[in-house]
């Protein structure tokens, strides 16, 4: 962290005795100002501008930093203003909403990069004393679009095409990287050349991986088309990362028995799941109580990957154990009943649909969370399905103990699976229709997972 003069924190100390600043919360008041430093220094802002505060609490949110602690912080800074800066006009401390402002989840714009885009703001007192600096009115940069409305478009186009809420967290992620690179820009003056300079800001100084590259460029190709509504174009020339062909990591039949030994009750179930059916994490955990088939032994995935549907065979070997797993479920079921259980999580509008289906022993999760969820907006007692972390830090720790020096998360079991049928001589078409892959060149890559055999012996296709 960025140091600070001796004589500035005394100064600063003085500043906070006169103020009568509790003694409890002065060393919360440096740490601010520490903070405040390192941020300067980083992201190259005068220490002695305020132009640089609505970026360094946008900074402070996307830390998670809560609003008490942020009220703090500007509350710290202005302090450190008005003492270095006698003339500096002091700031508001109470942070009243300015309706002028442009504002969104993390930032807001002040009030030199208003003026920069042609709107000066006008305080109730400059009006009473200056009326002739009243403007006529606001202009259409400012009206007819605002970073606020960037993201509740973002929102609106993201649930009119059902994508994924990961796809919306990941998009409004950036959307405000990219906001925080043009400094609050107007976004009728965004051009495409600023999407290539962000991006090779992204490659060049931040060194991302190609992945993240391209998730970027494919972000905001969608924020120029769908919330701008601009055709792209020199956008269409811009170079895209390469990514490198990838082998995924496949377990062997005995590694993969070894981690299961290592696995505690349920998660070992889970990953039976992964192995024996080929699931994806999100699409074994989502799965409730309607959708086995225990007497046809088949299992069905609704809203997999791309929102499909697919039925896979239960494995027989975990039919048993599926089963007393479902009576526990059902047990636990009856006792939250018992207790004023006010149902499952539903997607969509299901519940609004179907009066009452939430309390129904078929929409149950199959693998239910360990704690009761409290909504605060309702007081309602609801159990949502197991965590996905609890998933991924059990299969670490089993790998850890059984020694497996390989990079085995929950979605090798997935790999493994694939790998293995490839192995029995299965067909490409059968694995691919299995995991659920819209296109075969998905699936091909499994073909590098296995030894190459070939025919020693040449023969004549008449002789097959």
């Amino acid at each position: 962290m960025f140091p600070i003069h001796r004589e500035l924190e005394a100064d600063f100390d003085a500043v906070l005795n006169r103020k009568s600043v509790p003694v409890q919360y002065r060393h919360h008041y440096k740490k601010w100002l520490r903070y405040y430093w390192d941020f300067c220094h980083k992201y190259h802002y005068p220490v002695s501008e305020k132009e640089s505060l609505p970026h360094f609490k946008g900074k402070l949110r996307e830390k998670r930093q809560t609003e008490i602690q942020i009220k703090q912080a500007f509350e710290a800074i202005s302090l450190y203003y008005e003492m270095i800066r006698p003339d500096f006009n002091q700031i508001d401390r109470t942070e009243p909403p300015d309706p002028g402002a442009v504002i969104h989840d993390q930032f807001q714009v002040s009030e030199t990069e208003k003026k920069a885009v042609g709107y000066e703001t006008i305080t109730k007192e400059d009006q009473r004393k200056y009326p002739e600096k009243i403007p006529a009115k606001t202009p259409e940069s400012l009206k007819t679009f605002s970073w606020r409305t960037a993201y509740d478009s973002l929102h609106n186009e993201i649930k009119v095409r059902h994508y994924s809420p990961k796809t919306l967290k990941t998009y409004r992620h950036w959307l405000a990287k990219f906001q925080a690179f043009t400094k609050s820009k107007a976004l009728e003056s965004l051009s495409d050349t600023d999407i290539k300079e962000f991006l090779t800001f992204l490659a060049v100084k931040k060194n991302v991986s190609s992945s993240t590259q391209n998730q970027a460029f494919n972000a905001l190709l969608f924020i120029y088309r769908h919330i701008l509504k601009k055709e792209p174009g020199i956008l269409k020339d811009t170079v895209r990362a390469k990514k490198k062909p990838y082998i995924p990591v496949v377990l062997s039949r005995q590694e993969t028995d070894t981690v299961l030994q290592h696995l505690s009750y349920p998660y070992d179930l889970v990953v039976k799941f992964l192995y024996g059916c080929g699931l994806r994490l999100f699409e074994c955990l989502n799965l409730r109580i309607h959708n086995f088939n225990f007497d046809a032994r088949i299992l069905t995935v609704h809203d997999g990957k791309g929102q499909k549907d697919r039925t896979v065979p239960l494995p027989h070997s975990i039919i048993t154990e599926s089963q007393a797993h479902l009576e526990k479920v059902r047990s636990l079921y009856e006792q939250d009943i018992q207790e004023g259980y006010s149902g499952t999580f539903m997607f969509g509008l299901m519940e609004k649909k179907y009066k009452g289906c939430a309390k129904e022993l078929i929409w149950q999760w199959f693998f239910p969370a360990i704690q009761l969820t409290c909504l605060p907006e309702t007081g309602e007692k609801r159990r949502y399905h197991l965590h996905e972390s609890h998933v991924q830090k059990a299969v670490k720790s089993a790998v850890s103990k059984a020694g497996i020096y390989k990079r085995v998360s929950c979605h090798t079991f997935r790999h493994t699976y694939a790998t293995h049928l490839l192995q029995a001589n299965y067909d490409i078409r059968t694995i691919q229709e299995l995991l659920g892959h819209s296109d075969v060149k998905t699936t091909m890559i499994y073909t590098h997972t296995i030894e190459s055999r070939t025919l020693k012996e040449l023969k004549s296709p008449l002789d097959f």
